[in-house]
């Protein structure tokens, strides 16, 4: 039993990919970091999280693989990545009051967007 709650204890990471409609990436990314990326911010605030970072491509790919944004959620356990994020609502409306305009940005942004998918990940530990 002590393995699997060492598991249970241990960070675990999660990548979102995004891919947006060709020539609209930096009108996503500026929406994502207006809009989500504080909400994401809140929840390492409360320790759900421990870290949250992001990154896009320096190059091109083919357009089959191509991705324009990556964001990497650490969570403090496998247990705070799965279960509903409490006072997420709260959150949202503590920082946007204008509900308006957060509900129509949020919309856009998903307009925008052809793809997302989430790729939980493990170390490799390779070096040892």
């Amino acid at each position: 039993m002590t393995g699997t709650m060492d598991l249970l204890n241990q960070p675990y990471a999660i990548e979102y990919y995004y891919k947006a409609k060709w020539g609209h990436a930096e009108e996503f990314i500026s929406l994502f970091k207006k809009n989500h990326l504080p909400v994401l911010l809140k929840q390492v605030e409360s320790g759900r999280f421990l870290s949250v970072t992001a990154v896009r491509p320096r190059y091109h790919t083919t357009e089959d693989g191509r991705w324009d944004y990556r964001v990497t959620i650490v969570f403090k356990n496998v247990l705070a990545a799965h279960e509903p994020p409490e006072g997420k609502a709260a959150i949202k409306q503590a920082l946007y009051p204008d509900q308006e305009t957060f509900q129509r940005e949020e919309q856009r942004r998903f307009e925008i967007l052809l793809a997302h998918w989430d790729l939980p990940i493990v170390d490799d530990h390779i070096g040892e």
